[in-house]
């Protein structure tokens, strides 16, 4: 008996910690929006060469669609706005199942890295694992001559689960790293639109399901970033609605915690009314998007910087 409680007790351990994950594929990723399943994943690019751009960093596992609104909002207050699909997102979900975080990560890296020595000053946005990916943004180029000129992290999860800060994503998710050795996704689909929903969530796309590996990668990389936040040195926005049903709102607390000293503008937000949609996706929704992005434009145009406490 003591045998079993003991190996219960190591299984759940390796589950719940994760010490033997890494990324270990690093092959490079290309862009080829030719593989694209429907027009509506494309990229959304406005490049008028302008001084100012904002790269916006798009979630998982969806799509750019997300910044249909929020780039041409961006456009219309004078910024170059650049929305780029991730390869393998908004594809082919065989080749997006061989994929992960870092690779993920160095695509957008090399892109932003692109756009950084062509303004003169650039932003960073993003939702959800965009918002992670922004924050790690921060952490890789502050301090550094390619650092953005501001960030905005939207509905970011910096902790899968997490006891310290009582965060519990998914507590399935503990058997993860042990399914990850049998099944590569359970239910993978592509999902053209979401019919039944509403507020502007009906046009999200991207793929459903639930895929194994890809999560233990996120599930890593948020520990790593929530690790490196305080080498943030940049303004920063950060946005979260209390009830968000995709990332645990308590996330917002820890990243104030290590970034308090800069964050310009923090947003406790709480959606009223009877929608269909898990509070994430904050900018895709019709109820309030035109707030938000005149708070974010303000943000960007600097006035918010005697920061809010």
């Amino acid at each position: 008996m003591l045998f079993l409680i003991i190996f219960i007790a190591i299984f759940l351990i390796i589950n719940w910690t994760r010490p033997f994950y890494s990324d270990r594929n690093k092959e490079i990723l290309v862009s080829d929006e030719s593989k694209c399943f429907s027009e509506d994943a494309k990229s959304i690019i406005y490049n008028k060469n302008r001084a100012e751009a904002v790269l916006l960093i798009h979630g998982f596992p969806t799509t750019p669609k997300m910044y249909t609104y929020a780039a041409k909002r961006l456009d219309e207050a004078g910024y170059d706005a650049y929305a780029p699909l991730i390869p393998t997102f908004g594809s082919n979900i065989k080749d997006f199942e061989k994929t992960n975080y870092t690779q993920w990560f160095t695509f957008i890296c090399s892109y932003y890295e692109d756009l950084r020595k062509k303004y003169k000053k650039l932003y960073v946005l993003g939702i959800s694992m965009g918002g992670a990916m922004t924050l790690d943004i921060g952490e890789k180029y502050s301090n550094t001559p390619l650092a953005p000129d501001r960030i905005i992290a939207i509905s970011s999860p910096v902790a899968y689960n997490n006891i310290r800060f009582g965060i519990y994503t998914n507590l399935s998710a503990m058997l993860a790293p042990t399914a990850a050795l049998f099944i590569k996704n359970i239910n993978a689909r592509i999902v053209y639109s979401r019919p039944e929903s509403n507020d502007g969530n009906e046009d999200w796309n991207g793929y459903g399901g639930t895929f194994i590996k890809q999560g233990l990668s996120l599930a890593a990389a948020f520990d790593r970033i929530r690790h490196n936040l305080k080498r943030i040195a940049v303004p920063m926005y950060v946005m979260h609605d209390k009830n968000d049903q995709t990332v645990p709102f308590k996330n917002l607390a820890v990243i104030e915690m290590y970034c308090h000293d800069y964050i310009y503008v923090k947003r406790e937000v709480e959606m009223k009314g009877d929608f269909k949609h898990s509070h994430h996706s904050l900018l895709m929704y019709h109820s309030v998007q035109k707030e938000y992005m005149d708070d974010i434009i303000s943000f960007l145009r600097g006035s918010y910087d005697r920061k809010e406490k």
